[in-house]
């Protein structure tokens, strides 16, 4: 039962997520995060650290969608393993809804 990450990251990124993981199995791009399902143990302590709660376990209903979505952009976006700087808007974009359309398919910049 891998975490997945949903749209409700989608231009927050805040990335507290990342400062938890043991396994480093979150990936960037440019407006948000995903969470290599294969390389995810299970453990869940990047779920309570998500101001954005985007992160839930693939049983949920709500991560069915964005399974597929953590699996491939985990395979073409940048492993992530610290903290970066959230977006200087993310507080506004947090808790709105219907955001997966404003999702970005390309990586981080670097």
């Amino acid at each position: 039962m891998p975490y997945v990450v949903t749209d409700a990251c989608i231009k927050c990124k805040f990335m507290d997520c990342v400062e938890v993981c043991p396994v480093d199995c979150f990936y960037e791009g440019e407006n948000m995060l995903v969470i290599n399902p294969s390389e995810c143990i299970d453990c869940g302590v990047c779920e309570p650290e998500c101001p954005a709660e985007a992160i839930f376990p693939d049983s949920e209903d709500v991560a069915a969608k964005w399974l597929p979505v953590n699996r491939e952009y985990a395979e073409q976006w940048p492993n992530i393993t610290s903290k970066g700087t959230p977006p200087a808007d993310a507080d506004d974009w947090k808790g709105k809804p219907g955001k997966a359309d404003l999702m970005s398919a390309k990586p981080a910049p670097r």
